[in-house]
């Protein structure tokens, strides 16, 4: 399918697995996978922000992932910085506005330097939002949005009767973003691992056995052909869409 005729989401959201058992069939440390898996970001942010993507959501360390060994944690954490280190300068050249979500607090002081200094390099940029999501979890980021509404309630600011769904949805740390319309996984693996829970209530999920640094501009083409060949009724019927569209 050329581009011109790929329906194009505006938000993709992708859970990038299998950088692991990548290494591992090359008998290399599982680190070597992760940088790899870093190479691999690269290909796929250009590529949205060709084709005119306007989020790009990226589970980079879940709150879950701190279970992992110690040195692996680490290693982690040194390619995260080394990460920013060398690529905010080029994402803010190509006018793509970097923003980090979850609780950001769990890192060091220096790497939490590094976060807002990239968040002030680019929060001007208009092009694609690269949307990484550090230490996140769906569910933490739910609790804290109903934390804040509860605050309110007990200063006497808000009536618990009133709280909405909108109002959760606007404390949510992607309250200023579109939901995801197309949710990529890839590794084999089928489920959404705690990510963007309240966001994806009616995105379309695509899985893939392909391991992500193995994830090419190719395979993201597959992953929005299927897209684009889906009908997303949003609680409606296929009549009312095709009345819609006949109106």
């Amino acid at each position: 399918m050329s581009d011109q005729n790929r329906k194009i989401p505006k938000h993709i959201a992708i859970i990038m697995d299998g950088n692991g058992r990548w290494a591992k069939q090359r008998l290399q440390p599982r680190f070597m996978g992760h940088r790899a898996g870093v190479k691999a970001v690269e290909g796929i942010v250009k590529r949205c922000a060709q084709l005119g993507v306007e989020v790009l959501s990226l589970f980079a360390f879940s709150s879950e992932n701190w279970r992992r060994p110690g040195k692996e944690v680490s290693l982690l954490m040194e390619l995260f910085s080394h990460a920013l280190n060398n690529q905010v300068k080029k994402l803010h050249d190509n006018n793509i506005k970097l923003q980090i979500v979850g609780d950001i607090s769990g890192f060091s002081a220096s790497l939490q330097k590094q976060i807002k200094q990239a968040h002030e390099l680019t929060q001007h940029n208009t092009g694609l939002i690269l949307n990484i999501a550090a230490n996140y979890g769906g569910r933490w980021d739910i609790t804290q949005s109903v934390r804040q509404l509860a605050e309110q309630v007990a200063r006497g600011e808000l009536a618990a009767e009133d709280i909405s769904e909108e109002m959760i949805n606007n404390h949510l740390t992607t309250a200023a973003l579109p939901e995801p319309d197309l949710f990529i996984r890839t590794g084999g693996e089928q489920r959404v691992s705690n990510f963007l829970l309240w966001q994806m209530a009616y995105t379309e999920f695509y899985f893939t056995d392909v391991l992500w640094p193995e994830f090419d501009s190719g395979q993201l083409n597959k992953a929005i052909d299927s897209f684009s060949c889906r009908e997303r009724r949003f609680g409606r019927t296929s009549e009312q869409l095709q009345d819609d569209s006949d109106a």
